[in-house]
């Protein structure tokens, strides 16, 4: 994680990005506040890849809120799901024999 060492948020209070709820107006001015320390950093798609590999539940990362990575996350799992499926039609495909 030598990225870190580059992050915007080194010099912020840890606690900004880590509101203590994600529902009304505070915890959602927090967390805007949060995204726009990520907003100039250098280094936010690394910490966003680091977030969703390690499965990163709470606070901002790499200018992403919870409910965002949740989505990237299920995302990520059905296009996964997919392309094991077509994997797996190749995988037959390549073992039938052309009827002439």
């Amino acid at each position: 994680m030598a990225w870190w060492q580059n992050a915007a948020c080194t010099h912020e209070d840890p606690e900004l990005f880590f509101p203590v709820g994600i529902a009304g107006p505070a915890a959602q001015q927090q967390e805007a506040r949060a995204k726009q320390v990520c907003e100039g950093c250098p280094v936010a798609q690394a910490c966003l890849e680091y977030a969703l590999e390690a499965g990163m539940t709470h606070g901002v990362w790499g200018g992403t809120g919870e409910e965002e990575r949740r989505a990237l996350r299920r995302r990520g799992q059905r296009r996964s799901r997919k392309n094991a499926g077509r994997e797996r039609d190749v995988a037959h495909a390549g073992g039938r024999r052309a009827a002439h």
